[in-house]
């Protein structure tokens, strides 16, 4: 291999000892690629290093051939010769040979009138997507040397201005800005990634299917992910064609994107076996069956509560897997915890595990909140060890019926105070779902519905499914 020569330029200029004290002497040290057919004499790696106030190194190929062997990742900068005779096919090699065979990025294609004379500089960018270029062309051909920097380089140079100063100046401005140019376009990746993860996550959200239910619905969802809207929490609710309204809510242990997964999986699950007929200990078999199948190992399990209730709104089915039992409040009552004593184990914990179905009473006008641990979990003022548990959120939740408070308006309120008593950001998903039945409420809808006329056949127009999601 040839000796490298240092860079082609004409007798440098004096340097002003300003710019070469110490004060420069705190930068990170410089490796220079100098595409270049001409060795002649010019400024050397000891006058560069003196003009920038840090080491330079410098390497010298004399053809593209040779820039593929010398590039490595530790060049910062590439001054390219656009004189440099045109590349031929199969002139890549070394380095250079991943990027030539399509890993560099797009860029802008030359104007057609400037294709040929830009081919070198197109060919270097394909091979050296990574790296700072700076391009060296004749003083009177500005229009060339400003369609380089629109190509891609990071900026061009005038033979007859050059000297150790410039240069110096130019290498430092050059690989700032690719520093620069490569952290805007992975901020742009990044910002592009997450709202299409923001819409996947939004889908992946449930719908409530509750269509011809006369019961109320309020929901409140956090994930305890910073930036993500979908948590390992999930929750879900539909009416099936008896009348009966079915609604689960459940907790994948863990937090990150995996447990989010899998809890949209089980949700789904359920939707489609709920629908298909099953309920109580048959549903949560398959649903177990399900988790088994789908977790990343065998340490993954679920917690879930289900409710399924009667047509006529005053009773209901309750199964507990290892999740916090609900809580019910009655017309002119404290609202209290359901019984939670005959419950099963969590999903995913026990092979052969049955979970019995409890009867339960509502009575004729009640509220049912089901909620995850994230509600409960929450630390009593900053620093404490205290958590609020289930005894300190019953006593919440009565103080904000005492203001009557109820459904959305509840939740909301609800959720802010857990956060305030936790002094910042809960660490855990929470989820809270409110159900309610307001005979009251029944009545003025059934005097306000217009009764249709004898002669009107058309079917009613369907509710909207975005209506009835719950605000976020």
């Amino acid at each position: 291999m040839p000796v490298p020569a240092p860079v082609p330029v004409p007798p440098q200029r004096d340097v002003p000892a300003a710019e070469t004290g110490p004060a420069a002497g705190h930068a990170a040290d410089l490796t220079v690629l100098v595409i270049e057919d001409d060795p002649a004499s010019g400024i050397t790696g000891p006058e560069l290093s003196a003009a920038a106030g840090t080491r330079v190194r410098i390497r010298t190929a004399r053809n593209l051939t040779e820039a593929g062997r010398l590039l490595t990742d530790d060049v910062d900068c590439i001054l390219l010769d656009l004189a440099l005779p045109v590349p031929t096919a199969g002139t890549t090699s070394g380095a250079g040979a991943f990027f030539a065979s399509g890993g560099g990025d797009h860029r802008p294609e030359p104007a057609p009138h400037r294709a040929e004379e830009l081919a070198v500089l197109t060919h270097v960018l394909r091979i050296a997507p990574l790296h700072a270029v700076l391009v060296l062309t004749a003083q009177d051909d500005t229009e060339l040397a400003a369609e380089a920097v629109r190509v891609g380089a990071q900026d061009y140079l005038f033979r007859g201005e050059l000297d150790a100063r410039v240069l110096s100046r130019a290498i430092r401005y050059a690989v700032e800005r690719k520093r620069a140019d490569i952290a805007q376009h992975q901020l742009t990746e990044s910002g592009l990634r997450a709202q299409e993860n923001a819409r996947l996550e939004r889908g992946l959200l449930p719908t409530p299917l509750l269509e011809g239910s006369d019961l109320s619905f309020a929901a409140r969802y956090r994930p305890g992910r910073s930036r993500a809207l979908l948590g390992g929490d999930f929750y879900d609710t539909v009416r099936t064609p008896d009348g009966t309204v079915h609604a689960m809510i459940g907790d994948v242990c863990g937090h990150g994107p995996d447990e989010a997964a899998l809890g949209v999986e089980l949700r789904i699950a359920w939707r489609a076996l709920t629908l298909a007929g099953l309920c109580g200990d048959r549903l949560l078999c398959t649903l177990q069956q399900v988790l088994e199948h789908e977790r990343q190992s065998e340490e993954v399990f679920a917690t879930l509560c289900t409710v399924d209730i009667a047509p006529d709104g005053r009773r209901a089915g309750l199964c507990l897997a290892g999740h916090p039992a609900p809580l019910l409040a009655r017309h002119g009552r404290p609202a209290r915890l359901l019984p939670y004593e005959d419950g099963g184990p969590a999903l995913g914990l026990l092979p052969h595990a049955r979970w019995p179905r409890r009867q339960v009473e509502l009575g004729r006008e009640w509220s049912l909140m089901m909620y995850t641990d994230g509600l409960i979990e929450g630390r009593v003022g900053a620093g404490s060890s205290q958590r609020l548990g289930q005894d300190g959120m019953v006593a919440m939740v009565n103080s904000r019926l005492e203001q009557g408070l109820a459904g959305e308006e509840l939740l909301e309120a609800a959720v802010t105070e857990v956060r305030e008593l936790n002094g910042g950001e809960l660490t855990d998903d929470v989820a809270v779902l409110l159900l309610g039945r307001d005979p009251e409420r029944i009545r003025r809808r059934g005097r306000s519905a217009p009764r249709p006329g004898p002669a009107s056949t058309a079917p009613a127009a369907p509710a909207s499914a975005s209506a009835q999601r719950p605000p976020l």
